[in-house]
């Protein structure tokens, strides 16, 4: 099933409010009134007494179809989720002594990427001596931001996290 989450609401004899203020199906108000006289003027129009508002006081039912609300509360849902553009975010991972070329296979992917629209995290891991010299994985990121210039703009700038020095990159359109 898809993820169509829609709040359920208190419906005809689920509301256990002493009064209720009532709000016609065309959206006039009917006043307060009992909730056995709502839920009599409901089943007389053969619709259902639904519960809209629960913090106020009195509560504030509505007489409604609340099959037919229900459908298009999802139809709705299900229209807002397609217009949703999912930014997925690719990682790349490299270590500081990286050769040229493997660099520009890196990069050649990062583009790809770019150019479907997705965000690229750029990571250089480090392992034992290689901590000492953060610098070389600052210059390999550097110029993997450089190199990629045209497709992207720099998201975040290159920072360290633990054992890794992490970069973000965002395409351009």
């Amino acid at each position: 099933m898809g993820g169509v989450i829609i709040k359920e609401l208190e419906i005809n004899s689920q509301i256990r409010d002493k009064d209720v203020r009532l709000i016609d199906s065309d959206g006039s108000q009917l006043g307060v009134v009992s909730n056995k006289e709502a839920l009599r003027i409901a089943e007389e129009r053969k619709l259902d007494l639904v519960k809209v508002s629960t913090n106020s006081n009195p509560a504030v039912c509505r007489i409604m179809d609340y099959g037919k609300h229900k459908y298009e509360m999802t139809k709705k849902e299900k229209e807002s989720k397609k217009k949703q553009k999912i930014i997925t975010v690719k990682e790349i991972r490299m270590t500081p002594n990286i050769d040229d070329h493997d660099l520009e296979v890196k990069i050649k992917n990062a583009v790809k990427f770019l150019e479907k629209g997705d965000r690229v995290k750029v990571v250089v891991r480090f392992r034992g001596r290689q901590l000492g010299h953060t610098n070389i994985g600052r210059e390999v990121l550097e110029k993997f931001a450089e190199a990629t210039l045209e497709y992207s703009v720099l998201d975040k700038p290159p920072k360290m996290e633990g054992r890794q020095m992490v970069m973000f990159l965002n395409s351009k359109n």
